[in-house]
């Protein structure tokens, strides 16, 4: 498959970056009534940014399969809610307790606690109001947008995210008896679900046939695992102001990391065997005729972030 050049793919990125933006910011609720308060603690925690690598990773991978109108778009808004949400809650006093992220005050420290608390929730509950919006829209049937619908809520649930933040905080409390059989549960359900979910969504929505979505869950899985190596590697190696976040919180939080367990080179080589291999099992569907020359690369460019 043809490569995207550097210059290109930045270009393509930023532009790809942007109509995301603007469709999430379109599904936002509005700061109105008694509930405003909520609802602004909301809209501040989706509008501090990010890479909204999540509903780009759905619309590539809708696109993959020859998906082309808007039905896509509530699943998009929806599962960056369920990202936000995750997040806002990571950072409390009683998770991670961190006062940044990307760069600006976490929405705990600007709104406190309890308002945090329900911002989570909110953007939870309102992930799957957005979601269920897709049931007025035309393009695609009814059967997939349902199990489009079943995927989000389980990659999001306990068998999913939740499941692995809830390993992830009893780890803690067990040092370096954290196996790598255990870590990778964590990384598989708290971070590679929701990427997962992303994908699979985008080809189900699009049509795509069961061993299509399997072969795609399979990539999703190594695709998410890679992302949160570079993750540890980047609590390691860079700093506030490149990560926007504080570095050095997983160690503060005694947290077992692919770092702490087998060390930066090694970590770092493992994440390049599963983003190439993920890279590998995607670019086999173009001998159907699917290939998405923009999705390889934004895949590509996971292991090579510095923030």
């Amino acid at each position: 498959m043809k490569m995207v050049n550097w210059m290109n793919f930045d270009q393509a990125l930023e532009n790809k970056v942007k109509e995301t933006e603007t469709i999430i910011k379109a599904y936002l609720p509005d700061e109105s009534g008694w509930a405003r308060t909520v609802m602004e603690a909301m809209n501040y925690s989706v509008n501090v940014g990010g890479k909204r690598l999540r509903p780009m990773l759905m619309a590539e991978t809708y696109r993959l399969f020859g998906g082309s109108d808007s039905v896509i778009e509530p699943f998009m808004a929806a599962i960056e809610m369920i990202h936000t949400y995750s997040l806002v809650h990571d950072d409390l006093p009683a998770m991670d307790n961190d006062e940044y992220r990307r760069g600006r005050k976490t929405t705990w420290v600007v709104y406190g606690d309890a308002m945090a608390v329900l911002a989570g929730d909110g953007l939870l509950n309102y992930a799957f109001e957005t979601a269920l919006r897709v049931f007025e829209m035309s393009g695609s049937d009814a059967d997939r947008k349902a199990r489009a619908l079943k995927i989000l809520a389980k990659k999001a649930g306990i068998y999913g995210m939740i499941g692995g933040q809830t390993a992830d905080i009893e780890a803690e409390n067990l040092g370096d008896q954290v196996t790598q059989e255990h870590l990778l549960f964590i990384h598989e359900h708290k971070t590679a679900a929701l990427i997962q979910a992303a994908m699979m969504v985008g080809a189900v929505l699009a049509g795509a046939d069961d061993e299509q979505i399997c072969l795609v869950e399979r990539a999703a899985y190594e695709i998410g695992i890679a992302f949160q190596i570079q993750d540890d590697i980047l609590d390691v190696t860079s700093s506030l102001e490149t990560l926007g976040k504080p570095v050095g919180s997983d160690a503060r939080n005694q947290k077992t990391t692919y770092v702490t367990l087998k060390g930066i080179e090694e970590a770092s080589r493992e994440q390049r065997e599963m983003s190439d291999h993920a890279i590998k099992m995607l670019e086999s569907l173009g001998e159907k005729g699917f290939q998405n020359e923009f999705l390889i690369r934004l895949i590509q460019s996971l292991i090579t972030r510095i923030k």
